[in-house]
Formats: C-alpha cells, sequence, structure tokens
C-alpha cells in the first residue's frame, strides 16, 4: 500500500485528488497538508480520521506519506516540493508558478537524492495534446500567439500550461523577428512576451481552464483550443502520474514525458 500525502487537501484540486486516491486499489492517504486542516474538520474534506492533518512544514513527520501530491499556491509549490525531496517523498506537483531556475534546481536535487517524482503544467489529456500539436504546427507557422482563459480565482498568470506551450513552440519555431514599429498605446496591450511569443491571459468567473493557440500565415490561419470544464478531467493525468511516479529515477517535467 502506498501512503500519500495531499497538500493543499482544501482546495479545489486538492479536493479531487482526496477523491481519487480515496478511490484507488493500493493507496492510502496518511496525511494531509493545509492551513485550516485540523481533527475536528477532516469529514468534511473526505478524509478518513486516520489521516494525519498538518498545518505546516515544519509539522510534517518523517515517513509519514512515499508520495506527495501537490495542489497550492505558487508562493509555496517550491518549498513544498524541495521538502518532499529532502524527506524521501516522490513529489506529483500539479501546482504552477515554478519558475526555471526554480525546476531545474529541483530537478538536480531529485537527481542527487535519486528520487523521481513529476512537475506538470496541466493533467489534463487534451491540454498535452494541444501543447504537443501546437509544437507541431509552429515549425510551419512562426507568427503565433496564446490566449489562455482561467477562473477568476487563479492566482498566476500567465498559467503554467501556456508558458509550456510557449517553451515548446520556441524550440521548434524557425527564426523570426516580430514587427520592430508595433506601439501599445495601452501599456501591455500586447500581452505579455516569450521570445516574441505573445500571451494573453484573461481571469473571469465561469471559466475553468482554456486555451487557445493562434497560427497565422499568407491568406490562411491555424487555430488550436482546448477546453476543460471540469476539474475531474485533470484527474486521469494524476491517476497516471501515481501509477507510473515509482519507475522514475528523477523529477520529470511535464506529463507528456511519461505517457
Amino acid at each position: 500500500m502506498k501512503k500519500v500525502l495531499i497538500a493543499g487537501a482544501t482546495g479545489a484540486m486538492g479536493q479531487k485528488a482526496v477523491d481519487l486516491v480515496n478511490s484507488l486499489a493500493g493507496f492510502e492517504i496518511t496525511a494531509a497538508l493545509a492551513p485550516t486542516l485540523t481533527k475536528e474538520n477532516m469529514t468534511d474534506f473526505h478524509l478518513a480520521s486516520s489521516v494525519q492533518p498538518y498545518q505546516t512544514l515544519d509539522e510534517i513527520e518523517d515517513g509519514v506519506a512515499d508520495i506527495w501530491i501537490d495542489f497550492t499556491l505558487p508562493s509555496a509549490v517550491y518549498q513544498n516540493v524541495k521538502f518532499a525531496l529532502e524527506h524521501g517523498m516522490r513529489p506529483i506537483v500539479g501546482t504552477t508558478g515554478l519558475t526555471d531556475e526554480q525546476q531545474a534546481d529541483l530537478v538536480r536535487l531529485s537527481e542527487e537524492k535519486q528520487i523521481g517524482g513529476l512537475i506538470a503544467a496541466n493533467f489534463g489529456m487534451s491540454a498535452v495534446l494541444l501543447m504537443k500539436f501546437a509544437q507541431e504546427a509552429a515549425k510551419y507557422f512562426p507568427d503565433v500567439e496564446i490566449i489562455e482563459m482561467h477562473h477568476g480565482d487563479k492566482k498566476d498568470a500567465p498559467s503554467g500550461t501556456a508558458l509550456s506551450t510557449a517553451k515548446l513552440i520556441d524550440q521548434v519555431r524557425p527564426a523570426h523577428e516580430t514587427n520592430p514599429d508595433e506601439t501599445e498605446s495601452l501599456t501591455g496591450a500586447r500581452g505579455g512576451d516569450y521570445h516574441g511569443i505573445k500571451i494573453h491571459a484573461v481571469r473571469l468567473p465561469g471559466y475553468i481552464a482554456h486555451e487557445q493557440v493562434l497560427f497565422g500565415g499568407d491568406g490562411e490561419a491555424l487555430t488550436i483550443r482546448q477546453d476543460s470544464f471540469d476539474r475531474q478531467s485533470f484527474m486521469n493525468g494524476v491517476k497516471v502520474a501515481l501509477e507510473k511516479v515509482d519507475g522514475l529515477s528523477k523529477l520529470v517535467i511535464g506529463l507528456e514525458n511519461i505517457l
């Protein structure tokens, strides 16, 4: 039986992860981390009385879990994953907001500790396929922009998925010059810029997670879009990660790299 700690267990994604692990044979939630979690309110969050609640990293005991599932906040995720690796837990991370430098640092630590894990910008299969298709299309359409749309409570912008999409496109996109005469009459109107790839972030109630990649060419255009209408859709990818994390020798970036 694999022991699982869920960080961010009281949040919307954390609750989906709780329900997933509770439904799987061979896995057991033994601990949960959330600032408001106590022994008294465990059942409110679908956690058994045997689960050990923690409110801070400092409280977590050695050996409490084999796997660390993280759906917390951009401000906390780096320290959380570092803590998990340093204490022998295999991280499965859906929290976005890590910088390239932080990811590289965590990969180095995982290699040093010889502990495998996964950081995924998105656990939805449609999002993974969008990134794959966009990278292929970028070889032929260097003019590209990204629009991502999320719920109003999302803490980071752009989304990790949109930034990962831009990075994958940047790996294969032919050398390309943007319009040198372009000006903004309103600062930020053209969105964020990743190596010349514009990324636009929309935050509105009613949305969950959506992304469009727009390619333009002479006399034609191509749009690739994915929509996540329910957070439950992300659990298919989390289930794959749980099943495969034991076979990983270091921290892997991107769900597509373990499929």
